[in-house]
């Protein structure tokens, strides 16, 4: 059941119109790191500077992530991104970003990390994604994030990694973006030709939607009544979706696993959104996400109609 993932480590400065924070952990490795590590063993590869601080490397442990494949630079600087939401949360302002280090990275994975069960390449450039398939020993399945500014910018050797990869996990703007598809149905079919077997769609506060070749399946967000910062909420998605596959190791990963991989997925990814940063998922339980799941389950179950309750 290990689960490597490769992308950022970071520092956020987050102001939301619930309360802000300066200098807090995250990055889309850590907030993937902490989802999946309630289900399996996590090696997050990336890079951190000298200023990268031991309370935050044990937050990155928790659970037992294996943080060996984490490259410390001591004379450079971790990656920041500074950023304002507004009221409704779903939009946010760049405010600042700096690369640090992570602007020279260049993965080298570990034996260890080289020979994972799961494999999730988070939001990095493609020409690196690529790379790490490359050092990869046949993983199990694996999975792909990426952005709008690699669609713009590296469109081509984005589309060749995305011919290599199990899953696809973007949101539905990105996915029309990529393929000049104005409906999802259709962008999703696009991809699926390309090679992967499942696309999924992130749509933020309304859940998220899967396509594979056997079927479509749809899933709200869960509903909450406090929201205060939505940073790492895809990530914390991703890494619920990883880690139940990771966990079902005896098992096909086909469409049902999937659907029921977005269950886990959402579940975590609505306690990321309920505090700033990592600090809801650091102390998060696998018994807790459980019931939300069941709850998620309730949701989106309905009867089905008897032969008089049918309309004619």
């Amino acid at each position: 059941m290990s689960i490597t993932v490769v992308g950022s480590i970071a520092y956020d400065a987050v102001h939301t119109p619930f309360g802000s924070r300066e200098r807090m952990l995250g990055g889309a490795a850590t907030h993937f790191s902490l989802a999946a590590s309630l289900f399996g063993t996590v090696r997050p590869v990336g890079p951190v500077g000298g200023d990268f601080a031991d309370r935050e490397m044990a937050v990155l442990r928790t659970r037992g992530t294996i943080v060996d494949d984490v490259q410390v630079v001591p004379d450079g600087t971790t990656f920041f991104w500074a950023g304002r939401y507004g009221w409704d949360l779903n939009s946010r302002d760049t405010l600042d970003t700096e690369l640090g280090v992570f602007g020279e990275f260049e993965p080298q994975l570990s034996d260890a990390a080289r020979n994972c069960d799961v494999l999730f390449l988070a939001n990095i450039q493609p020409t690196l994604q690529a790379s790490v398939l490359d050092q990869c020993t046949n993983p199990r399945w694996v999975g792909l994030d990426s952005m709008n500014f690699w669609i713009d910018s590296a469109r081509r050797e984005l589309v060749e990694v995305i011919e290599r990869v199990d899953c696809v996990v973007l949101n539905d703007d990105e996915f029309r973006l990529l393929t000049g598809q104005a409906s999802l149905a259709a962008a999703a079919r696009e991809i699926l030709a390309l090679g992967p077997t499942a696309v999924i769609a992130k749509q933020g506060k309304y859940g998220a939607v899967l396509f594979t070749s056997e079927g479509f399946f749809a899933l709200p967000a869960y509903p909450l009544e406090t929201v205060i910062d939505p940073t790492g909420a895809g990530d914390a998605f991703a890494g619920g979706v990883a880690g139940y596959i990771a966990a079902q190791r005896e098992r096909e990963v086909d469409h049902t696993m999937l659907s029921l991989a977005m269950a886990y997925g959402t579940a975590v990814a609505s306690f990321n959104v309920e505090e700033f940063g990592t600090e809801r998922v650091a102390r998060l339980t696998l018994d807790e996400v459980n019931g939300r799941v069941r709850d998620l389950h309730r949701m989106t179950q309905f009867p089905h109609p008897s032969p008089e309750e049918t309309l004619a």
